[in-house]
């Protein structure tokens, strides 16, 4: 299965994201700036991710982009499914109605196993996905920093964060 690059930015705008402190945002434009990638691509993902209540957006020309929820809410599912959307990526066709010689009519009372065995592996795949959230994650790739990560990520987000006057969630730092 291929998911999208939007995925991929998506969980590392939601990770840059988790480290604002109260009352800050970050706009689409330092978004694609730190990550290197096309400013209006990424907003579409992010836009998507605002509509499913996982991120919180600030309008206007100091606006930006928050977390709506807890590192420790999200999980890589939330993501993938505000980005992806919620269609099955395997979608049966029933193909054995095709061709010149088709399967009898008594073969499409049950669905098709393919379906059904590709649909249950999807079902499990989203449930590892569940599993693991945005908390997890961020925990991780600090136990293994030696503090170069934090600096990048800390100067950019001393030069790039914006202060709001919108009352939200407090993120942990």
């Amino acid at each position: 299965m291929k998911l999208s690059d939007g995925v991929e930015q998506s969980i590392h705008s939601i990770a840059m994201l988790a480290s604002l402190e109260e009352h800050q945002v970050l706009s689409a434009a330092a978004l694609a700036e730190f990550h290197g990638v096309s400013q209006s691509y990424l907003l579409k993902h992010l836009q998507a991710l605002s509509r499913s209540g996982i991120l919180g957006t600030v309008p206007g020309p100091k606006g930006g982009y928050h977390l709506e929820q807890s590192p420790d809410e999200i999980s890589l599912f939330d993501v993938v499914l505000a980005v992806e959307g919620p269609e099955p990526a395997f979608r049966c066709k029933e193909i054995r109605r095709n061709g010149p010689n088709p399967a009898s009519e008594s073969y499409f009372i049950a669905p098709c196993q393919i379906s059904a065995d590709m649909l249950r592996a999807e079902r499990s795949y989203h449930d590892e996905l569940r599993k693991v959230k945005i908390a997890h994650l961020l925990a991780k790739v600090q136990r293994d920093d030696d503090g170069t990560l934090a600096a990048r990520s800390c100067a950019f987000l001393d030069a790039n964060a914006r202060t709001s006057r919108q009352t939200r969630i407090q993120q942990p730092r």
